[in-house]
């Protein structure tokens, strides 16, 4: 009896702290209400550790609910089956440095992200094809998500465990390039909604830019303007996943510039036509370290107009 009680206890424990993580067409729930939720994007590589509790708090006094990341392929498995955690790569310090200061989760794993790419020995794999119906591709992808949600789901770090995280993402802005794949780039996008789902995290999953997005994936936008975005589904809220607060820097370039009347005008809007979920992209963009900054000419700077410069401070 008295294990009986211990067990008992134990399930009340856990249940306690659960949070359910639902939505509805109007926007997500947790624990059952309806919540307007501000995000931004911090991302784990593009700083150091030694940054991350003055950044994740200077977004909570800046009235944000949630910190958004992607995580990073091409940083994390640079050696095929070869995995690097340490220093500015720790994602599970990331989070857990999230939930230390009380806010939400927003984990983008993709594993593809604009920002930036694939590892280079994923190329080099014979038969290799690039986000579509290729088996090659496929396990590499599976592998490595599932090695993440395994990871996360270790720490207890879903919100259906009692952690931050209230949201995944699986893939990336398929939707921008998927029409040159055909009937191939169709199936893919399902078997990803497929293989996501059959993880189990216990919270909803996002597909950016994917007006297709197969049930129950959320469809969301990315952009500098969303207001007149709509999902592909009636239960699915309206959903802002970047807010595009600049851009990325090019050698030889002009400096990108949005102003933040213009950023503030459109949140604005967006809320006023419907939208229930808005996330700036970047809130602290930070510093390419190393060479990874992506595509040709990009600056190592990823200051991106945020409200926090590179160095973390405040942006006059």
């Amino acid at each position: 009896m008295a294990s009986l009680r211990f067990i008992l206890c134990c399930v009340l424990v856990n249940c306690a702290c659960a949070t359910i993580v639902s939505h509805d067409g109007r926007a997500i729930t947790i624990d059952g209400h309806r919540r307007v939720l501000l995000s931004g994007s911090i991302h784990y590589p593009r700083s150091t550790p030694e940054m991350w509790p003055d950044l994740i708090k200077k977004g909570k006094e800046g009235g944000l609910d949630a910190i958004e990341t992607y995580v990073f392929w091409n940083a994390h498995e640079p050696t095929r089956r070869q995995y690097d955690f340490s220093g500015k790569l720790d994602l599970i310090r990331f989070l857990k440095t999230i939930q230390d200061e009380g806010l939400y989760g927003v984990l983008r794993i993709g594993p593809y992200a604009c920002a930036e790419g694939f590892p280079v020995w994923l190329h080099n794999m014979p038969g290799m094809v690039f986000r579509t119906t290729n088996k090659a591709y496929m396990d590499e992808m599976q592998n490595f998500t599932t090695m993440i949600v395994d990871m996360v789901k270790k720490e207890k770090l879903f919100a259906s465990q009692g952690g931050p995280i209230i949201l995944a993402q699986i893939e990336n802005e398929y939707g921008n390039i998927m029409g040159p794949y055909g009937e191939a780039g169709k199936s893919y996008i399902k078997w990803c909604a497929n293989m996501a789902q059959a993880l189990d995290v216990g919270v909803p999953w996002i597909m950016c830019q994917q007006n297709d997005a197969p049930q129950p994936m959320l469809n969301t936008c990315n952009g500098f303007y969303c207001d007149n975005f709509t999902p592909n589904n009636p239960n699915t809220p309206k959903m802002w996943t970047e807010n595009w607060t600049g851009w990325f820097k090019q050698w030889g370039g002009k400096n990108p510039h949005r102003t933040t009347e213009d950023v503030a005008f459109s949140v604005a809007r967006f809320f006023q036509r419907g939208g229930t979920f808005n996330n700036y992209y970047m809130y602290h963009g930070g510093t390419n370290f190393d060479r990874t900054a992506g595509g040709p000419y990009i600056t190592t700077s990823y200051d991106y107009d945020a409200p926090l410069d590179e160095y973390g401070k405040f942006k006059l």
